[in-house]
């Protein structure tokens, strides 16, 4: 005989009726959402991922019908070397990044030296700094006529390059250290909000085991931010395959560089889809990768309470020598170039040239602004759609338009200019069939496809500001605003809005400062006697006078400052429970 009834058979409790009564309203406001919500939504979000997946679609189908087939040229002479050196490119980047921004985070979030703030801030401003504008300064530092070269043959008495050697910053090697002083604040930021999101106790715990600091360190601290550190060199990667500048400036022939050529010089857009389609292969490979390095493993908190971190004191000149050495990246990433920048950008700062400065600075304004408010506006429909309109379909597809991120500007203008191009024609036919006028390019050619390839390019930065204001955002306000009669887009207007306008700021301004900064897509798709502060600044060292373009490069940095400072702020101060001691 039982003692208890079966959980099934057992009478409900108190707590039971009171769970399912308070459960109630909240039950039948989702259900009159979801009856209300209107297909357009789910319509919406079709017509935006069919928007960000053109490119990719067009590249496919120009690659399998090109007009010339000279896939099998491509494949013997210009794509081992392409893919030799890519690879060769990545994997000296990948690692140097992941080394110096481990360290640094690790030391400046455990140790306390002096100037340790200072040090923190200024470990993520290299960010600002786009690879090509580095890039120039350090082949015009560097080179044979350059200061340092020319120096040492002053100095010591040499005469010629055969008196001596020194590294050629226009190589592999080279490309790979100017690279990785730029793109390590993507491993730094990572790193540091694992860092100090860990728990104090975990690592006590090894110490009190017998663990030295380092061993602390690689047996524990370093298996949890795993994730943290893949994500971190995935983002460096994919900003190091979709640079065109610095590679192509400094003699390293990367897919990016061979889909350029290929297209433009070679006048073979077949070919160059076909390059394409072999880098977007890439891109899957390094996201395969980086979920791979990320491990299924999972890792929390299993308290509420969070403790100040421990320092450890580094004190007198052991202190100054941890800060020296901790600043070092930030000095060859940073203030090397800003040196090489500032003098001949003050001397052109007086010249008549200057007025073709504010014209391409003007340009870059309207078309990075008008980016940041097209992505800001589709970010806008994508999360609420979601929102509102949750279902199979939705919950992917909004996924899926963020991936345009990691389609290099190359590819994304190839496989923009066909469809729109298409477009073009098509409209001309037909003012000149019914109205006889010809309406030229519309499109392609165009502000307009620039505009589009910057938000489609930007689009998940945006989005991703956009999708954590809307979290934030309780769903009872819904609920309420809909049982009020207001339909969902009367809520987004009169509910949301109000509460999402720092969201769209940030992210407005983080699609604005990239925008700014993009060079590959805006060469292949930028109009005739069209150019940007981006564009002026790679023309003017293509023709070896870059000094002329260092007001154009001065203006992309310090626009690049603001949002790189703010995204520090959130990662140093992320510790829950925590103060300043981060």
């Amino acid at each position: 005989m039982q003692d208890r009834a079966p959980a099934t058979l057992r009478p409900p409790s108190l707590q039971d009726v009171v769970r399912a009564v308070t459960g109630v309203p909240h039950a039948i406001a989702t259900w009159r959402a979801r009856q209300r919500s209107s297909p357009a939504w789910t319509a919406a979000v079709a017509v935006v991922l069919a928007l960000m997946l053109l490119p990719i679609v067009t590249i496919a189908v120009l690659a399998l019908t090109p007009a010339e087939n000279i896939w099998p040229h491509l494949a013997r002479t210009v794509l081992p070397r392409a893919l030799r050196e890519t690879v060769l490119l990545m994997a000296g980047v990948g690692l140097l990044t992941l080394a110096i921004g481990t360290a640094a985070a690790w030391f400046v979030t455990m140790y306390r030296f002096p100037g340790r703030a200072v040090v923190d801030r200024l470990l993520v401003i290299p960010l600002a700094m786009p690879t090509y504008i580095v890039a120039y300064c350090y082949a015009d530092l560097l080179d044979f006529a350059g200061p340092v070269q020319s120096g040492l043959r002053a100095t010591f008495g040499w005469t010629s390059a055969r008196d001596y050697w020194f590294p050629d910053i226009r190589s592999l090697g080279g490309a790979v250290l100017v690279m990785s002083m730029v793109l390590y604040p993507y491993v730094y930021l990572t790193a540091r909000a694992s860092f100090v999101q860990q728990s104090v106790c975990v690592l006590e715990v090894a110490r009190t085991l017998g663990r030295t600091a380092l061993g602390a360190f690689r047996s524990v601290a370093l298996p949890l931010a795993r994730p943290a550190l893949a994500a971190g060199v995935a983002l460096a990667l994919m900003e190091c395959l979709n640079d065109l500048g610095a590679v192509q400036y400094l003699g390293v022939e990367t897919l990016t560089v061979s889909i350029y050529t290929t297209w433009l010089q070679r006048s073979n857009l077949g070919g160059a889809a076909q390059l394409a389609v072999v880098m977007l292969a890439f891109v899957a490979l390094l996201f395969a990768a980086e979920r791979l390095a990320r491990g299924r493993g999972k890792f929390h908190h299993t308290t509420g309470r969070y403790r100040s971190i421990p320092f450890s004191d580094v004190e007198g000149w052991r202190g100054y020598l941890a800060a020296a050495i901790c600043a070092l990246p930030f000095v060859l990433g940073f203030l090397v170039p800003f040196a090489v920048l500032i003098r001949p950008a003050l001397r052109y700062a007086t010249e008549a040239e200057l007025a073709g400065f504010w014209q391409e600075a003007g340009n870059s304004v309207l078309l990075a602004s008008a980016a940041a408010l097209l992505a800001a506006a589709c970010a806008l429909l994508l999360a609420y759609a979601k929102r509102v309109a949750a279902n199979g379909f939705t919950r992917p597809a909004v996924q899926a338009a963020g991936l345009g991120y990691a389609v290099p500007g190359t590819v994304l203008a190839l496989g923009l200019l066909m469809p729109l191009a298409g477009l073009d024609n098509t409209v001309d036919a037909l003012a000149r069939e019914l109205l006889g006028v010809s309406t030229g390019l519309l499109l392609s050619g165009s502000v307009v496809a620039l505009a589009l390839a910057y938000t489609i390019r930007f689009l998940a930065v945006s989005l991703g500001s956009v999708e954590a204001g809307l979290h934030r955002i309780s769903p009872n306000l819904d609920a309420a605003a809909r049982t009020l009669g207001q339909s969902p887009l009367a809520t987004l207007w009169r509910v949301h809005m109000p509460l999402l306008l720092p969201a769209l700021g940030a992210g407005g301004l983080l699609v604005f400062v990239d925008s700014m900064k993009e060079l590959p897509a805006t060469l292949l798709l930028r109009p005739f006697n069209f150019d940007t502060l981006a564009t002026q600044v790679y023309s003017y060292a293509a023709l070896e006078q870059f000094e002329r373009a260092a007001p154009g490069a001065l203006t992309i940095v310090a626009v690049g400052l603001i949002p790189v400072l703010l995204l520090h702020r959130a990662v140093a101060g992320g510790r829950a429970g925590g103060g300043s001691g981060t």
